[in-house]
């Protein structure tokens, strides 16, 4: 399997972004005025893009312990809320809120399709549709 440097280097901008976000999370909460929600969603353009997204959240997936299922929801915190449906065959998602007060839906219908929702801090909303056939893509929200 080849990568392309266009796909690695979306893969780098979330790993940065995603540590980033973790950075901002602190100083976010210094401030008890400051409220808000900030979202990064990434989307394969192609077929090489989409496999890439979807690797790496079946390795994410086996790294938590997830064994041949096709959806994985992790929640740790309190007040959070999340959906997630399937239709079709092979699709593959990832529901992962940490904080509290997030809410998610996630939706996906049609085939080999594989999507990521990772949600930090506090009171973040998410709500995502995939349809079609490979398609895939990622999600990260940082409530403040």
């Amino acid at each position: 399997m080849s990568f392309s440097l266009k796909t690695l280097k979306i893969a780098g901008a979330a790993a940065v972004a995603s540590l980033s976000l973790a950075g901002m999370n602190t100083a976010a909460q210094a401030d008890a005025q400051l409220s808000g929600q900030l979202s990064i969603g990434i989307q394969g353009s192609n077929a090489e893009e989409n496999a890439a997204i979807a690797n790496g959240l079946f390795l994410y997936a086996l790294f938590q312990g997830l064994n041949g299922d096709t959806a994985m929801l992790q929640q740790l915190g309190n007040g959070n809320a999340a959906s997630l449906s399937q239709g079709g065959f092979g699709n593959f998602a990832i529901v992962e809120q940490n904080g509290d007060g997030h809410t998610a839906n996630l939706d996906q219908s049609g085939n080999q399709n594989a999507f990521g929702l990772f949600q930090f801090g506090e009171g973040t909303t998410g709500h995502v549709s995939q349809s079609g056939n490979g398609q895939s893509g990622l999600l990260f929200q940082l409530g403040f």
